[in-house]
């Protein structure tokens, strides 16, 4: 259990000067949001808040969360008393006198850690989706504790000597595959994580963590402040070129900071991109551009440049404790790529192709900016506004025209017809209360087999931005599938931060989201797909994990979801053929801009995590790396080093951030194997090869074996640069 309970852990986010009186960027004071938190309490009550939060789950469906009831009051006693009940488990276990086996010691550790996975649901939930100052107050405070807490169980000599046992022992021969994988991921967890360790240099490893679980939750709620502490409101006048959908989002935002009257435009990415495609006033477009890519690198309390050079430095001496010359190698010896020079080779063949793409649509944009507006250089600032004048030009196609057919309700739709062609699965939305949720915005389906109508499990939908919430869109699990003490079926939430349309109009996406959305499902259904015996055996690999939710993109531009879901919010007509053959057309537009502000992020990611980071200063080490890479000056990173979340936050995509390409490579050569079959993207044989080999395994099967067992060979990372539009020669 200590692997889900870790994971459950670490995922638990530049005032700018004024142009116009009328126009200004305000810090705004952050509310207390959180999910029934009191003002006053007593010990009575903190006891019974204690209670719900370690309590066994009720109700149907094998129990679910009682989100309605929980209080933070509790959180406190509740891990508090989690982790002491866990550590009892572990202590019996590493004290049996009994000779060590896979069952009284592997498995007996997967039945460890029940009570504290609870709590951490909760957790997860303040944390991403309903975030306050209280919960952050009380991350800050348990995170050091919690570090300690997972060190106990990964240094624990008695412990770790039995798990040894078991993994040298010819017990592990008679083993079915699945439980040789069981005992290879444990014991190796154990021995890349200190359990080898001695003396001074065990008790170093466990500060030195203790000490990044506070600077990971100090990174991200740097973030998150200024996410929510900085807005940009318009008045009417300033709204040129933005759409109606835009519009009625940014009134609304406002409104609901007490703003009424006027629009919005908040610190996100949901807010900020479509503001910069659209918005004719280019100082406006320069300020939010300067706002969001800022985040975290103000010079004031919430600067992160401090925190990523101390994170950096104590990774690194960490791995040095185990021997590793960086931490990269480190993190990536477990993972597809085996090594960072792996992973770097398969950046570094796709760059030059991308940065040339970009050369191409910088001049596209620039001859429009010269004969419309008259400018002489595209800034960053006006990547997006002016990509969409050459999409208009080239293509004739309209972003804000196609977005009139894409509707957050009917995309789900598109979602669960995919699902029941691919994977048979039926979801039927409860609307009995009887499952509860943590906001009136959260809705739940059951998810059942089509034919034999089995329970798999259970899908929440968090869809909307709000304050308290993170940015950008997750998946998770509140239970996963197992079957080696019962069988325990999936609780399954997809999280998005769409902009809510006002009340009475469906909520528009881009193509772009669109995109986004079906990927996250992806991540849902390869959890509902789960036929793994173990906990453990759900967890993931990281660049593996991306290829399943990246691969299920791809289903949005079938025939079958375009002409029977994408209709228009108005007329209820179907997206007309036209259209339909502009965006197919447009498929590889702006790949250059993608691919570059990606992969700019991911190669910083691994040179941050393979050189001495002694002395390092981010900005200048940020800045020095895009200049060796010959970085466009057009463009930067996607995620900027001080809000680089997804690496500063935890150690999730720490050196892994290339995870996505390594997978974009998987999911284009897997994505070949349908489109060139009989029945294409729904063809039967290769779904049922689909599932079988690459979501109900998890993490049972060696990642490169599955695929192999899918695919009958390697993936082609020429396939990657067919489905970009990038030339492909006989040496790539």
């Amino acid at each position: 259990m200590k692997k889900k309970l870790l994971s459950a852990f670490l995922l638990s986010s530049t005032l700018i000067a004024c142009g116009e009186s009328t126009t200004h960027v305000e810090k705004t004071e952050t509310k207390s949001k959180e999910i029934h938190a009191e003002t006053a309490v007593n010990q009575q009550d903190v006891e019974q808040a204690k209670a719900l939060l370690l309590a066994k789950w009720q109700g149907p469906y094998q129990g679910v969360p009682a989100f309605d009831k929980v209080s933070l009051i509790g959180l406190i006693p509740a891990i508090e008393e989690g982790m002491k009940l866990n550590l009892a488990e572990i202590e019996a276990i590493a004290n049996s006198t009994e000779a060590p086996t896979f069952e009284n010691t592997i498995v007996a550790m997967e039945k460890t850690g029940y009570d504290l996975a609870r709590v951490f649901t909760y957790w997860g939930i303040w944390r991403s989706n309903e975030s306050s100052p209280e919960f952050r107050k009380i991350q800050a405070e348990m995170a050091p504790k919690l570090s300690a807490f997972f060190s106990k169980i990964n240094q624990n000599e008695k412990l770790f000597a039995r798990v040894q046992a078991v993994y040298n022992s010819d017990e592990v021969k008679g083993l079915s595959p699945e439980q040789q994988r069981l005992v290879y991921l444990t014991y190796n967890g154990f021995a890349r994580n200190g359990a080898t360790l001695a003396g001074d240099a065990k008790k170093r490893y466990a500060d030195i963590n203790q000490r990044l679980a506070e600077l990971h939750t100090k990174f991200g709620n740097n973030v998150l402040a200024d996410e929510e502490s900085y807005v940009l409101y318009l008045t009417k006048d300033q709204l040129g070129g933005l759409t109606e959908s835009i519009i009625a989002a940014a009134a609304s935002a406002a409104e609901e900071r007490d703003h009424k009257g006027e629009y919005a435009i908040t610190n996100t990415r949901s807010s900020m991109d479509p503001f910069l495609t659209y918005s004719t006033e280019r100082a406006l477009r320069e300020k939010v551009w300067n706002s969001y890519y800022n985040r975290g690198n103000n010079g004031d309390e919430f600067d992160n440049n401090a925190i990523i050079a101390e994170i950096l430095q104590l990774r690194h001496e960490r791995i040095g404790l185990l021997g590793y010359k960086n931490y990269a190698s480190w993190r990536l010896e477990d993972r597809m790529a085996k090594s960072p020079e792996n992973a770097i080779k398969l950046m570094e063949s796709v760059w030059p192709a991308a940065i040339a793409r970009v050369d191409e649509e910088v001049a596209d944009m620039l001859a429009i900016g010269k004969a419309q507006d008259g400018i002489e250089k595209i800034e960053p600032w006006d990547y997006r506004f002016y990509a969409e004048k050459v999409r208009k030009d080239k293509y004739n196609l309209d972003s804000d025209e196609v977005k009139q057919y894409l509707q957050l309700n009917k995309l789900r739709e598109a979602m669960f017809y995919v699902a029941g062609r691919l994977f048979n699965f039926e979801f039927k939305e409860i609307k009995d209360g009887s499952v509860p949720v943590f906001n009136a915005d959260v809705r739940v389906w059951e998810v059942t087999d089509k034919t034999t109508h089995e329970h798999i499990g259970l899908w929440y939908l968090d869809p909307f931005a709000r304050k308290g919430k993170r940015s950008g869109a997750w998946a998770t699990t509140y239970r996963s599938y197992t079957t080696f003490d019962g069988k325990k079926n999936v609780l399954s939430s997809n999280n998005s931060n769409f902009s809510k349309g006002v009340d009475g109009q469906p909520t528009l996406i881009s193509w772009s989201d669109a995109e986004t959305y079906f990927h996250e499902f992806g991540h849902a259904l390869h959890f509902l797909a789960s036929k793994v015996a173990y906990p453990t055996l759900n967890s993931g690999v990281r660049d593996y994990t991306e290829f399943q939710s990246q691969l299920l993109e791809h289903w949005l531009s079938t025939d079958d979801v375009i002409n029977n879901y994408l209709v228009h919010y108005k007329t209820g007509k179907p997206m007309p053929a036209e259209l339909i053959a502009k965006i197919k057309q447009a498929a590889t537009f702006n790949q250059g801009f993608k691919t570059t502000e990606y992969l700019a992020s991911a190669l910083v990611d691994m040179k941050f995590h393979t050189v001495d980071p002694a002395g390092i200063d981010a900005q200048k080490f940020e800045r020095d790396t895009l200049a060796a890479l010959n970085m466009p000056e057009s463009i930067v990173m996607r995620h900027r080093s001080t809000h680089f979340g997804h690496i500063f936050s935890g150690e999730g995509y720490s050196s892994s951030y290339y995870g996505y390409m390594w997978a974009e490579v998987l999911t284009a050569d897997a994505a070949e194997a349908f489109a060139n079959s009989p029945g294409g993207f729904y063809d039967k044989d290769v779904a049922a090869k689909l599932v079988e080999h690459l979501f109900s395994v998890r993490n049972a099967v060696d990642p490169a074996d599955a695929y192999r067992a899918f695919r009958g060979r390697d993936a082609d990372v020429k396939a990657l640069m067919r489905d970009r539009g990038f030339p492909v020669t006989n040496g790539e």
